[in-house]
């Protein structure tokens, strides 16, 4: 009988031994699969293009890189690490200076596709103080070579937003403290690398002393430089914004199939395997689908090599009391 009861006991120890192994490796397993869920995405694009459109939805209320929103509904601001306030301190003018890159198809994209390309665009005087301008240099890829390769939604509507369509297309750098009665200036972009012969610069987007109207095309409605070049404040007007569009030179040919919704989709249903993930500061390819399969796969071999031992070690234990 003390045999029988000690077969009893080290087979149920082994199965509990078992039990407590599965949930703990089913829980790592899991834990290992949400920490990895993407924040911003590489989607298909509208047809054959150089470049993928970069995909990456504002920050929302709550979230880490929102700032604020006007209680009027008239404009929305979201944090970056570009943004510098003048000290000293020397009035209330302020304004951003912002590259946007499009591919073929005229999404923003980040410039994966021409790597070690350079876009110089010089600042002036009036923002020498700032440690981003004199001049502000743009070095691609953005994901490679900044911890928010985007920072504004700058083109487009959408009916839930005071400004933008939803998803990030410039980045840019902003300024404030400045006189109100100052100028701000800016140079001719220039563009530099061994890619640099693949970028069109298309033109610059101006606006100065009102909000943002972001119901404009970055292609259409860009003007020639001399059209811009900067702005002068005036008490009533202290705000200014510039985008120089640049642009993957080529012609793509749509594709048919594509919706026109897909970039809303593909913000939501992106599959992991083929998207590009960018988590809080750090960037990189994500690859959690594959990691988390060969987890799980390794593991269920462990938990069927245990059962066995199990079963081996309770016929052992019985086999001595016959």
């Amino acid at each position: 009988m003390v045999r029988l009861r000690d077969a009893v006991a080290a087979g149920a120890f082994a199965l509990c031994l078992l039990g407590l192994l599965v949930a703990a490796g089913i829980g790592g397993v899991s834990a290992d699969g949400a920490s990895d869920a993407p924040a911003a995405h590489v989607a298909p694009s509208d047809g054959d293009v150089s470049e993928e459109a970069y995909v990456e939805a504002v920050p929302e209320e709550g979230d880490a890189y929102f700032e604020a929103e006007a209680d009027d509904g008239s404009w929305i601001s979201y944090i970056n690490p570009r943004d510098e306030y003048r000290m000293p301190y020397h009035g209330d003018g302020s304004g951003k200076i912002c590259v946007t890159l499009l591919n073929e198809a005229g999404e923003p994209i980040v410039g994966e596709s021409v790597p070690e390309t350079t876009v110089t665009v010089p600042t002036g005087e009036e923002l020498e103080w700032h440690s981003h301008a004199d001049p502000m240099t743009v070095e691609y890829p953005l994901t490679d070579n900044y911890n928010r390769p985007l920072d504004a939604d700058q083109f487009g509507t959408n009916p839930d937003l005071p400004q933008g369509d939803g998803y990030l297309d410039s980045h840019c750098i902003e300024m404030h403290g400045i006189d109100e009665n100052a100028t701000v200036e800016y140079g001719e972009a220039r563009i530099d690398g061994e890619h640099a012969d693949r970028i069109e610069l298309v033109g610059y987007v101006q606006q100065a002393h009102d909000a943002w109207d972001t119901d404009v095309d970055p292609i259409e409605d860009a003007e020639p430089y001399e059209e811009a070049g900067g702005w002068t404040y005036h008490p009533d007007g202290s705000h200014g914004q510039a985008v120089v569009v640049l642009q993957l030179e080529g012609e793509v040919e749509p594709d048919d199939s594509t919706d026109d919704g897909e970039r809303d989709a593909h913000s939501d249903e992106i599959d992991s395997d083929d998207s590009t993930a960018v988590e809080g500061s750090e960037t990189g390819t994500n690859e959690s689908g594959g990691d988390s399969a060969d987890r799980t796969v390794g593991f269920g071999a462990l938990v069927a090599a245990l059962a066995l031992a199990a079963v081996a070690l309770s016929r052992a234990a019985f086999g001595r009391t016959r």
